[in-house]
């Protein structure tokens, strides 16, 4: 039985109303009950550098600065290793070690959130704090478990990007007598900027997003980290924290105005990515200038 384009074409405007329908309703709750807190304290009360509710001043700057510098160093690390390692996958993806690398990063993507943050509880924590000092729950610690959080994911999409293009190339490519990790570097990744970016965004934003972690590992400090050793707490840790302990009141009001903030940030991300990618690197995706004059211009016969 065939289905009829205008039916499709009538579901999917359907759909994409509704879509767009719950992300305003999601961002007007957001905003309306952030209001009590604004109009009490005042934006400069809310966005400031001191949390203490007992004196009533409700700052959430020093989780918005754990929260941006923890998901920083996250990706600092995490992205290098993810794109070795998805380089390393395909140069021997033939090899035993290669798939069974494979098979230990879709595992991974499997185990629960929790389970790391047992692990590094228990296990590297007390490594920090011999080497450093301190109590190990730290920015340190935090950021090397959500490394291990993000790589997999990072890594599968990365894999999934540039394993068509580099078997587009390995024919001709391996004639010519070059290695699958040459034709990577010198011909693959020239090529892929967007799936780098979009390697890097997803981890951004799993790393900002990301709960239970910080929760565990930070120490939950409400001051900005000056040091790899200091504590921290991220406002998704703030949320939980908060909301644990009280239901209503201004503490519990200036949440939305932490989650507005974090809604902010993550669509200023998404909107920057979208405008590099369809501005300065068009021509990266292998569209040079000639290639479009020359598709400006009619043929001659």
């Amino acid at each position: 039985m065939r289905v009829r384009p205008d039916y499709i074409r009538f579901a999917s405007t359907i759909a994409a109303g509704l879509t767009m329908a719950a992300v305003a309703a999601l961002v007007s709750m957001i905003l309306i009950f952030a209001a009590p807190a604004l109009s009490k304290f005042g934006v400069g009360g809310v966005f400031s550098w001191v949390w203490a509710p007992y004196e009533g001043r409700f700052g959430i700057l020093p989780m918005l600065a754990g929260s941006l510098v923890l998901s920083t160093a996250t990706l600092f690390i995490a992205w290098p290793a993810s794109v070795a390692a998805a380089c390393w996958r395909l140069a021997h993806r033939g090899a035993f070690a290669a798939r069974a690398f494979h098979a230990i990063i879709r595992f991974m993507t499997a185990i629960p959130t929790v389970v790391y943050g047992f692990a590094a509880l228990f296990l590297l924590t007390p490594l920090v704090r011999e080497a450093l000092g301190g109590s190990g729950l730290c920015l340190l610690s935090t950021s090397l478990t959500l490394t291990l959080l993000i790589i997999p994911t990072m890594v599968l999409v990365l894999e999934s990007a540039l394993e068509p293009r580099l078997d587009e190339l390995c024919p001709g490519g391996l004639a010519l007598g070059m290695t699958r990790l040459e034709l990577l570097w010198h011909f693959v990744f020239p090529a892929s900027k967007k799936p780098l970016l979009a390697a890097a965004l997803l981890g951004f934003g799993r790393a900002i997003g990301d709960t239970l972690l910080p929760l565990m590992l930070s120490g939950n400090s409400p001051h900005a980290p000056l040091t790899l050793t200091d504590s921290l707490r991220t406002l998704t840790a703030h949320m939980s924290l908060v909301t644990a302990n009280e239901v209503g009141g201004s503490a519990y009001n200036s949440l939305f105005a932490a989650g507005a903030f974090l809604f902010v940030v993550n669509a200023l991300v998404s909107l920057v990515a979208r405008k590099m990618v369809k501005g300065r690197w068009l021509k990266s995706e292998g569209y040079k200038d000639e290639e479009l004059e020359n598709k400006k211009q009619p043929a001659v016969v």
